[in-house]
């Protein structure tokens, strides 16, 4: 039960996009955007300039500081999901979460996986989780299929009541 209530602060708290499912290091899959570019490429190292933005972009929208309309530019199609970030943006116990990328792969020129960990209070909370990064409008955000799965997660695995975008198969 307290895994549970951990989801939902870190996610729905602040409607951050946790990955606990995208990549497949927690066992659990999530459902898949329709506009998650596909991986063609065999996965490699990021590129330094990649892995800067990746990181520095994934941060800034797990950070709590970081403004709602900045955190709905990266989200991938950040605007379906406007309304759940905007609904929950002045959760207190939120905005002590934060998030720490520790590795970006390349996967395609525009798709990448990250590990990364969720702290709260600077404390890990959930450690090495796999996400999943998207290059979209020429910034890389945090993929749609990562932030859905969280919340499908919250949401006893099922995609019902959630954005439309969740339900698409891929």
């Amino acid at each position: 039960m307290r895994y549970r209530k951990l989801i939902w602060v870190v996610v729905l708290g602040p409607a951050l996009g946790v990955v606990l499912v995208a990549c497949g290091s927690s066992g659990t899959t999530a459902p898949k955007a329709g506009s998650s570019p596909s991986a063609s490429a065999s996965a490699a190292p990021a590129s330094g300039s990649a892995t800067a933005q990746i990181t520095a972009d994934w941060q800034a929208f797990f950070n709590a500081k970081t403004p709602v309309a900045r955190r709905v530019e990266l989200l991938q199609n950040g605007q379906v999901f406007a309304p759940v970030i905007r609904a929950q943006a002045g959760s207190t116990l939120a905005s002590a979460a934060t998030a720490q990328v520790t590795k970006v792969t390349l996967v395609s020129p525009a798709q990448a996986k990250v590990t990364y960990s969720i702290l709260v209070g600077g404390t890990p909370q959930l450690k090495n989780q796999a996400g999943v990064a998207v290059l979209q409008d020429g910034t890389w955000k945090v993929g749609d299929a990562s932030f859905c799965g969280l919340l499908a997660l919250e949401n006893g695995g099922s995609t019902s009541g959630l954005p439309a975008a969740c339900h698409h198969a891929g």
